[in-house]
């Protein structure tokens, strides 16, 4: 057995597991421990305990002493030097015309490296911005490219619930989610509903998946035969959240029936029972036909009752006939266009100079142009020879 303490050097962040070295701490105290970094504090929030060696990653350091007073004007200090290299560093960016974005900067404890979190979407040549930082701070700079989720988890905000985001609450690692978890809670799967600020699927999709999975074996399957109170049916649906399964029976007279039970009160019937529920559906279906031929037995009465004998019935209008009728009547017929009176002699018509003929008249022969006589030199029929 082994003693430990967990120490967090990050709001919401990663907890490590350190060495007391006989020091009396609580939660909530400061220490000042080792790390690959260097000298960092970091607060305690698992107290004191012992624990198997095998659950110990080895080399487990030391705690080095109970933060002082010193220490924490130190680390206040730290954070106003952050903020000032933060927009310093804003200001690099913007003229060196880079596309990234600054999202923190963090100082090592003994200010012996500044770091510099950024995103971008592909790789940035920053050598160039590095070198003016160093200039600028005269110590050891690191520029560090982070995905959208680690973005998150620094900035915070509020999540489409309402509430600060998990990652930057209580969130220590990030689990992985999947699109089968949506799938499998019955949510939707419109992209702007399952995920968060990181544009990401939604981490609390992981939180009630275990509950999902374990109440989803525990439940009867979809299409199987169960045994309920009310005799053997159907399982068409299965509600996780209210631990009910939609069953649908089949009652003596004939008639389905969907009803709703707890998964706890089903159970699989047995041969007996199953043989008395096909003996059921035998006889359902035996008063269904029934049922069936004689509604075609009377509606064959009715029909042979209102026509002759022989006599084909008349096809009904449809109500698209009927409305067509009511729309043709409803619409009056349009007035024939009467014929242009003739304009009295001597005055002419709208439009026409006096004298001239209108432009749609028709042309008729005219009636004062003399007949041609006939070339043997006869008359017409009763009238007189024509001298030569």
């Amino acid at each position: 057995m082994q003693k430990i303490v967990g120490v967090r050097f990050k709001e919401a962040g990663k907890i490590y597991y350190f060495n007391p070295n006989n020091f009396e701490v609580q939660r909530n105290d400061f220490v000042m421990v080792e790390t690959a970094r260097g000298l960092e504090m970091g607060e305690v929030l698992v107290p004191a305990k012992d624990i198997p060696d095998e659950e110990i990653v080895a080399p487990l350091k030391d705690v080095l002493r109970v933060a002082s007073e010193k220490d924490h004007q130190i680390a206040a200090e730290n954070a106003v030097l952050e903020r000032e290299a933060h927009d310093v560093c804003q200001k690099k960016i913007l003229e060196r015309s880079l596309s990234m974005k600054l999202v923190d900067v963090e100082y090592t404890f003994d200010r012996s490296k500044i770091l510099f979190y950024f995103t971008a979407d592909g790789r940035v040549d920053f050598r160039e911005l590095v070198k003016d930082l160093a200039a600028q701070f005269k110590t050891r700079i690191e520029l560090r490219q982070i995905g959208v989720r680690d973005e998150a988890k620094m900035l915070g905000g509020l999540g489409c619930c309402g509430r600060p985001v998990c990652c930057k609450t209580f969130l220590g690692e990030f689990q992985p989610v999947s699109i089968k978890m949506a799938k499998e809670q019955n949510l939707s799967l419109s992209p702007t509903k399952i995920s968060g600020l990181c544009g990401r699927l939604m981490c609390c999709l992981k939180y009630e998946q275990d509950t999902y999975e374990c109440l989803r074996k525990q439940m009867p399957k979809i299409g199987k035969d169960v045994m309920t109170p009310d005799g053997i049916g159907i399982v068409m649906e299965n509600n996780i959240i209210s631990e009910k399964s939609r069953v649908r029976l089949t009652l003596e007279d004939g008639t389905n029936d969907m009803r709703e039970y707890r998964f706890s009160a089903l159970s699989k019937p047995s041969q007996e029972d199953f043989d008395k529920h096909v003996l059921l559906k035998e006889e359902a279906a035996a008063i269904k036909a029934e049922r069936d031929a004689a509604r075609e037995e009377r509606a064959a009465r009715v029909a042979a009752r209102r026509r002759p004998n022989g006599v084909k019935p008349q096809k009904q209008p449809t109500l698209e006939a009927f409305e067509q009728a009511e729309r043709a009547a409803r619409i009056p017929e349009p007035a024939k266009p009467s014929a242009p009176r003739p304009a009295p002699k001597g005055q002419a018509q709208d439009g026409q100079a006096q004298g001239e003929a209108p432009k749609n008249a028709q042309k008729r022969p005219n009636q004062n142009r003399r007949r041609r006589r006939p070339k043997n030199g006869g008359g017409g029929q009763g009238g007189k020879p024509s001298t030569p």
